[in-house]
């Protein structure tokens, strides 16, 4: 093994990256293997096109004729490509994407063959359901679901397959997947948004949800990863001591990006280009050999599909550069993690962001409304927030001092906790002329000016509003974006359906002027969730102390929130707002629980091989080297040998410590592996593992990283931090 270590390392010293030479302007690239409004101008005919269009924007079905003439013309379309298949492109509930692949190619009754795709084959197909998580929606023998085309997601090419996304659901209706929930919440905050909307403007009728990410990664050589099965079969390393030199001088965050870093960023974004992802932003980031990539943002559900694709493009084009991209939370002990920003939004048909101020007092009175509300939200929600971003990997990094905390609060910045102090103030009841007037003028009427000066940010806030938007930070950088997009716009949903109610019932019912309705709940809102705000530092015991006496949960673990996902309260919420029935809800609880449990039964098992059959054989290798060594200095020297052999004996009984420490620690871990796998409540197995298979990966850890200190590096079998750290 350690041979094989230097092998790669010279292979990896040795490697010369291949310079990039980007195709053309970006501009002209873009979109190009997309079936978007333009190419599909091009291809389809009129009433085909108004009819995909009318389901884009409306919602309206799409029907079989129309169909026909989509999947004829998509076809058409990506034959001239040199596409030879096509796949329903989904997301279930694994948290990556699957794809089954079917050739255009069919065989005719007299023996010829031609390419054949039918609005059926678009519309609709059956995979097998049985072997992907259902949370016991579906049992093993009951294999049916179907994959069903979103048109609001544009067909794509990816290499040579035509790739439609669909929604994924079981033959008896539920949703299998993160995309079908997500429409729903998208349709439903829609609804209450544009409801709300109307008391300033008339002439709305949609709001769409956007939604830019901040996708974070490490790049590391394909062949150093290689001799690390920790990393190949978890995605982390399990064990290894930190490198000398890591992120303490601060001189990788936005330094010049290595040239090997730099060619795979240009063609992963020119196939960006192509897919239509719309990625602007590349940089370094804070850990060595950690980078970013950001796009524009894009309406919410385009968006994750587009993270979505990221993903595996990302992979796949590494693969071409002889290298690994690590999208763990926390890939490296010690060194900071990797996250994924979801920047959220609401802009309306006309143009119109309603989380910007405008320079009216009306259009800012606006402003307030979805601003507040969207406080109200996360205050009334946010232990199932929180839960939305629960997962094995990103409870590494969640309140490391590098992430948001897992508490969760909102940062609004100095002058804007100014502006809800004075409408908190505002008189209860009907407002005077004057009272009004002062309101609109020296209150609701400065807030463009107040958001000028309000340039700080907070990087300890979970989620904080930057100016034109809420950062939602805590999302953990291999997640699904659907799940927390789908729950932050059902809360949002709900919250504005509910202030719509308390207005109509103040201005119908106690004649109150619209105006002063909203004043009047705003201030209330206000009031009630001044809690979840915080300006303060979110890493300090402080805050903790704080936002226990302020009623805020602080769920560090992901058994302990994701019980959130099964209250009461949660299944009513998705239920009212039609987006997850109650059996949807406890599935994706079930299947949260059991992949924490099988994400820390593999790292337990990996580490116990590693541990046993590389660490522990290298270290009795050196430490019989060693012996060797004082067995000839006792023959040459005597009984004086001990004085000059001291510090090789005093290495003997060190790594004669670590070694038992090692084999104890992983003999207990197995026990207490085996008593939780037995354990029938998937609660209680979560707990069982957290708490009793858990804290051995550390325990275990220690004495491994303290005997690669030790050995002799020409033994040691495992790649070395200082070696995959820095990319040649």
């Amino acid at each position: 093994m350690a041979s094989l270590r230097f092998h790669a390392l010279k292979e990896s010293i040795s490697y010369k990256s291949k310079t990039f030479v980007e195709a053309g302007r970006r501009s002209e690239l873009f979109g190009t293997n997309v079936f978007n409004e333009s190419t599909m101008r091009q291809y389809l005919t009129r009433d085909a096109f108004r009819g995909v269009m009318s389901a884009i924007e409306d919602g309206s079905k799409i029907n079989r004729s129309v169909a026909d003439q989509v999947a004829s013309s998509m076809k058409d379309w990506a034959l001239s490509k040199g596409v030879t298949h096509y796949t329903h492109w989904f997301q279930p509930l694994t948290g990556t994407t699957a794809e089954k692949h079917d050739a255009f190619f069919e065989t005719t009754e007299n023996g010829n063959a031609i390419e054949k795709f039918g609005g059926s084959q678009l519309v609709q197909q059956e995979p097998d359901a049985s072997s992907f998580p259902s949370g016991g929606i579906r049992n093993t023998f009951e294999a049916r679901g179907y994959t069903a085309w979103d048109p609001t997601s544009p067909a794509f090419i990816y290499e040579t397959t035509l790739c439609i996304p669909t929604i994924f659901v079981a033959y008896t209706g539920e949703a299998l997947d993160y995309k079908t929930p997500l429409l729903r919440a998208l349709h439903a905050v829609d609804d209450a948004a544009t409801d709300v909307c109307r008391y300033f403007d008339k002439n709305v009728k949609k709001v769409t949800s956007s939604m830019g990410w901040e996708q974070e990664y490490f790049l590391v050589d394909k062949n150093l990863v290689a001799c690390r099965p920790d990393v190949t079969l978890t995605g982390r390393t399990l064990l290894g001591h930190s490198s000398a030199k890591g992120q303490q001088l601060d001189d990788h965050y936005f330094g010049s990006i290595p040239n090997r870093a730099l060619n795979f960023m240009r063609d992963l974004e020119n196939q960006c280009m192509l897919l239509g992802i719309p990625a602007k932003t590349r940089h370094n980031e804070v850990a060595p050999n950690q980078f970013e990539i950001a796009p524009i943002y894009e309406e919410a559900n385009l968006s994750v599909d587009h993270n979505s694709l990221l993903m595996d493009v990302m992979g796949r084009v590494a693969s071409r550069h002889n290298l690994k991209v690590l999208l763990h939370e926390k890939p490296f002990a010690n060194m900071n993690g990797s996250g994924k920003h979801n920047n959220w939004s609401l802009s309306t048909d006309t143009g119109v962001n309603l989380l910007k101020p405008g320079k009216t007092p009306m259009s800012n009175l606006q402003f307030l409304t979805f601003f507040v509300n969207t406080i109200k939200a996360v205050y009334e929600n946010e232990e199932l927030l929180r839960a939305t971003v629960a997962s094995a990997s990103n409870d590494h990094r969640l309140g490391a001092n590098e992430a948001p905390p897992a508490i969760m609060s909102i940062f609004i910045g100095e002058q804007l906790t100014k502006v809800l102090h004075d409408l908190e103030g505002v008189t209860k009841g009907k407002l005077s002329p004057q009272e009004k007037t002062d309101l609109k003028l020296n209150v609701v009427g400065k807030i463009p000016d107040v958001l000028l000066d309000n340039t700080d940010r907070n990087r300890t806030s979970p989620f904080a509003f930057t100016g034109n938007k809420f950062e939602f930070r805590a999302v953990g950088s291999m997640a699904n974006c659907g799940n927390p997009m789908t729950v932050l716009n059902t809360i949002v949903a709900k919250q504005l359906k509910d202030f719509k109610v308390e207005v109509d019932a103040l201005v119908d019912g106690k004649n109150f002027k619209k105006d002063e309705a909203i004043f009047n709940i705003l201030r209330e809102y206000i009031k009630s969730s001044r809690d979840i705000l915080f300006e303060g530092n979110g890493y300090g015991e402080e805050w903790e102390k704080e936002a226990k006496k302020r009623g805020l949960s602080n769920n560090k673990t992901t058994p302990e929130a994701l019980k959130a996902k099964i209250a009461k309260s949660t299944v009513a919420l998705f239920e009212d707002m039609k987006v997850m029935s109650k059996i949807e809800v406890e599935a994706r609880y079930e299947i949260e629980m059991e992949a924490y449990i099988k994400h820390i039964q593999i790292e337990s098992r990996v580490l116990g091989d590693v541990a046993r059959n590389h660490i522990v054989p290298t270290a009795v290798k050196y430490q019989n080297i060693l012996i060797d060594n004082v067995k000839g200095l006792k023959e040459i020297f005597g009984k004086d040998y001990e004085d000059l052999a001291k510090e090789q004996l005093k290495l003997i009984r060190a790594i004669s410590g670590h070694v038992e420490g090692i084999n104890g620690k992983v003999t207990k871990m197995i026990g207490e592996r085996k008593q939780a796998n037995a354990l029938a409540d998937v609660a209680k197995k979560a707990e069982a593992y957290c708490e009793k298979v858990k804290p051995f990966l550390d325990d275990i850890r220690y004495h491994c990283d303290k005997l690669e200190l030790l050995v002799d590096d020409e033994l040691w079998p495992l790649t070395k931090y200082r070696e995959m750290l820095f990319i040649r």
